[in-house]
C-alpha cells in the first residue's frame, strides 16, 4: 500500500483541488477542462482483485489537463512544491515542446504550482517558464526561486473555488 510520502502520490492534493474546481467551472458553464489520463499497458493483473499490479507507460505524457475556457483552448500541468526552490527537472522537454506547439495554435499553456508550505498557488505562464528553461539550457541554474516569480500571478482559494485559475487566465490574456 502506498504511503503519503511515496513518489506516486506527490501532487495528488493539488490534483484533487483542481478536479473539484474544474467540476464547479463545468457546472457553471465557464469551462470544460479534463484530466488527461496517462496511457499504460498492463503487464500483470491480479486475477482475484482484477487490479493491475505491473504496467508500463505507452508514451510520454504531455500535460495533466486540457480543454476550453469560453472558446479558448487551454492546457496546463500541475506541480506541487514543498520548498522555495522549484527544480526544472520536474518539467520535461517534451512537455515544453507540446506547450509551445499548443500556443502556436492560439491556445494558452501554463503550469499551476502549489507551494504547500505557504499554501499559495502560482500561475506560471509558458513565457515565464521559458526564461528559466533557456537559462538552464545555457548552463545556468537548473531551478528557479520563489522570489524570482512575478508577484501578480500568485493566488489563493476564493468563492468556493479551490484553484480559481480562470482569474489568472484572464490576467494572462490581458497582459499578452
Amino acid at each position: 500500500m502506498a504511503t503519503w510520502s511515496s513518489r506516486g502520490l506527490r501532487g495528488s492534493l493539488l490534483e484533487e483541488m483542481i478536479n473539484m474546481s474544474n467540476e464547479k467551472y463545468r457546472e457553471n458553464h465557464l469551462a470544460l477542462i479534463q484530466k488527461v489520463p496517462t496511457p499504460i499497458t498492463p503487464i500483470t493483473i491480479d486475477k482475484e482483485t482484477r487490479h493491475i499490479t505491473l504496467a508500463y507507460f505507452d508514451q510520454k505524457s504531455t500535460v495533466d489537463y486540457i480543454g476550453a475556457v469560453q472558446g479558448i483552448p487551454v492546457c496546463f500541468d500541475a506541480k506541487e512544491c514543498a520548498v522555495e526552490t522549484f527544480s526544472l527537472q520536474n518539467i520535461h522537454s517534451h512537455q515544453v515542446e507540446f506547450m509551445k506547439d499548443f500556443e502556436a495554435q492560439d491556445g494558452i499553456s501554463f503550469f499551476l504550482l502549489y507551494y504547500t508550505g505557504k499554501d499559495l498557488m502560482y500561475y506560471l505562464r509558458l513565457c515565464e517558464l521559458l526564461v528559466f528553461w533557456e537559462r538552464m539550457q545555457n548552463g545556468g541554474r537548473k531551478s528557479f526561486r520563489f522570489d524570482e516569480l512575478n508577484p501578480d500571478y500568485f493566488f489563493q482559494k476564493k468563492n468556493g473555488i479551490m484553484v480559481p485559475y480562470l482569474d489568472m487566465i484572464q490576467k494572462d490574456l490581458n497582459d499578452r
